[in-house]
């Protein structure tokens, strides 16, 4: 009985101090999150004392209708989610249509083919074969150099090529008995059981479309094309310049509204994390089951 009682407590002290370590983990992750959005939208005078530590003070939300009301900023965070919804869904039905292709033993030069798209992971060209490449397709200031590119990714193919192998071969035979074609199979049978990796893949595809910048560095000089995200870059380098306009108060009222340069990095810091955040949760139910079997045979 001794024991047992001492493993019983064992085991209750484990949980507590796993769960209090855990606990702390997590409030350090997300403290830096919180942190912006608090100083984003306390008073600039506030700040500067040091007085903003785990809740707003003073809150106003100046910066944000200041910095939307920006002609640049609505229409660059329109392209971006333009940019990462059309380049999410594509990339991830591309690269599961390669991955399903590249499990059919009977597709000729199948070793080839696959071994040549993974090499892609290792080995990049650089910089300048990149642009001339880029260039030479057309993608200069073309709203498609945000979607092409990326709509094969051999990562993702690796992932769910081996999802697909772990589901039992008889689902597929059984369609393919009755009548149906390679494309019906996998819009019908194999897509649909693969949720759990598709979501894993549009969570990374997502996060990576979306903070992707240099693209819009290098080949994009139109305005009506340029993302959140080079906006945000620009910004930063301007910041005093952009509170001082920010600022100002051309519509008459006594008070202009209070922004400094810190406020309008938080600001766009919050403007450019925020929506990618928000894809998380909807994700998370199938996220660590897809990469878990997306992951255990290469």
């Amino acid at each position: 009985m001794g024991v047992q009682a001492n493993t019983a407590f064992s085991g209750k002290m484990f949980n507590v101090l796993n769960y209090a370590l855990m606990t702390a983990f997590m409030i350090v992750c997300l403290y830096p999150f919180y942190y912006i959005i608090i100083y984003s939208i306390s008073d600039p005078s506030e700040i500067s004392r040091g007085g903003v530590f785990f809740w707003p003070v003073n809150p106003t939300v100046d910066s944000y209708v200041k910095i939307f009301s920006l002609q640049t900023v609505p229409s660059a965070f329109l392209v971006s989610a333009a940019k990462t919804i059309l380049g999410t869904a594509l990339c991830i039905y591309c690269s599961s249509l390669f991955a399903y292709l590249m499990t059919k033993q009977e597709m000729l030069f199948r070793k080839f083919i696959y071994r040549f798209v993974i090499t892609s992971m290792y080995l990049g060209a650089g910089l300048i074969p990149w642009y001339l490449t880029m260039k030479f397709y057309g993608l200069q200031n073309n709203f498609l150099l945000y979607i092409v590119p990326g709509m094969l990714n051999a990562f993702f193919v690796i992932l769910v090529k081996t999802y697909i192998e772990s589901i039992p071969p008889s689902m597929e035979e059984s369609a393919e008995v009755d009548g149906a074609g390679f494309l019906t199979t996998f819009h019908r049978i194999i897509f649909p059981l693969s949720k759990p990796i598709v979501a894993t893949v549009a969570v990374f595809s997502a996060v990576g479309i979306w903070n992707a910048w240099q693209d819009n560095f290098f080949l994009v000089s139109n305005p009506n094309l340029q993302t959140i995200q080079l906006i945000l870059y620009n910004y930063f380098n301007e910041s005093t310049r952009l509170a001082a306009e920010a600022a100002r108060n051309p519509s008459g009222i006594r008070e202009a509204p209070k922004v400094s340069s810190e406020t309008v990095k938080m600001t766009m810091s919050v403007i450019s994390i925020v929506p990618i955040l928000l894809v998380y949760p909807f994700m998370q139910r199938y996220f660590v089951k897809g990469i878990m079997l997306g992951a255990v045979k290469g």
